[in-house]
């Protein structure tokens, strides 16, 4: 590789890593290529890229990240998880994986701007789906106005249910 090449993939990198909201450093040694390729689309699927990188290049460009200075994570074979957008999807995607397959090993990563381990990123892959988060999310923030309009609704009701009595009672 050529040291023009070599400068373009840093760069490219470093604005991989400070774009990403979640960013996941794993090995990748005993993969066939199928099963790779699997894993990259899933990975695709559930809006993440899957980049196989060179630890020399990653070392340089990780200055000015999170992860400067993390030497941790550049030992042996690297690859890197970039998600953009729901990373709980991603994560789960990866825990699914990491099931499957035991070739596969997190070292850590980042998620908006701040280091995680890898227990923590299991523990993101436990989390609800956005989309369950933001429903029950809604349901607590509507049961106050409902028990409110349920207790205005109760009034009338009894009023009227007194007057039925006394009605009744002067029927009889």
């Amino acid at each position: 590789m050529l040291r023009r090449e070599k400068e373009e993939v840093v760069v490219e990198i470093h604005d991989q890593v400070k774009a990403a909201r979640l960013v996941v450093f794993t090995t990748f040694l005993g993969l066939s290529v199928e099963k790779m390729s699997r894993f990259r689309d899933s990975l695709r699927e559930a809006g993440g890229t899957y980049r196989v990188v060179k630890n020399t290049l990653v070392k340089r460009a990780v200055h000015g990240t999170v992860f400067e200075g993390g030497d941790d994570y550049f030992q042996g074979s690297s690859a890197a998880v970039f998600a953009n957008d729901d990373p709980v999807k991603l994560c789960k995607v990866l825990k699914q994986f990491l099931k499957e397959y035991a070739q596969i090993e997190i070292k850590g990563g980042a998620l908006d701007g701040k280091i995680i381990t890898s227990a923590e990123i299991e523990k993101l892959a436990t989390l609800p789906s956005r989309e369950v988060l933001i429903a029950k999310l809604l349901f607590v923030m509507k049961a106050p106005q409902q028990k409110f309009v349920t207790l205005l609704a109760a009034i009338p009701q009894k009023l009227v249910r007194v007057l039925d009595a006394v009605r009744m009672a002067k029927e009889s």
